[in-house]
């Protein structure tokens, strides 16, 4: 199995987090980078994965702001599902 797969198998569980545990997951890499006290391969995969992290809390973030986003829409009686006039 090349470095790839085994990240990608390494990184399988963060699909399943929450926001929540994926951003504490995150600050504890972050903290264990700052600290430099890890050999440079450990720090190579964990900052892999940290960047695992941020795209998958990324992604959940969008999804509540596009939810966030039609709650808001619907509370204006703007009809379900239509997009904002005013895209990012």
């Amino acid at each position: 199995m090349n470095a790839d797969a085994n990240n990608a198998v390494a990184n399988d569980d963060i699909t399943i987090m929450t926001f929540e545990q994926a951003l504490e997951a995150l600050e504890k890499i972050v903290n264990d980078l700052e600290q430099g006290d890890v050999p440079l391969e450990q720090s190579i995969r964990i900052y892999e994965r940290g960047e695992a992290l941020k795209a998958h809390c990324d992604r959940l973030l969008k999804a509540a702001e596009d939810k966030v986003e039609k709650i808001r829409l619907s509370r204006e009686s703007v009809p379900n599902g239509t997009e904002p006039l005013d895209p990012q």
